[in-house]
């Protein structure tokens, strides 16, 4: 369903993070956290689209 519309807010978080980090706005820190944020929505995205692979194959085969 909403796969294609989280990984580009996925893409659009990490693009604001990068500018962000490259303006110094974010401390080291915090700088971890954001990007294990952001991976884990990218890994939460690419799961689901996974998921919504083998559902397509199930169907198709059945």
């Amino acid at each position: 369903g909403l796969v294609f519309p989280a990984y580009d807010h996925t893409l659009h978080c990490s693009h604001l993070f990068n500018v962000l980090d490259a303006r110094g706005a974010i401390s080291v820190t915090e700088r971890e956290s954001y990007i294990s944020r952001i991976r884990e929505l990218a890994r939460a995205c690419a799961q689901k689209y996974l998921e919504l692979l083998e559902e397509r194959r199930v169907r198709v085969l059945a």
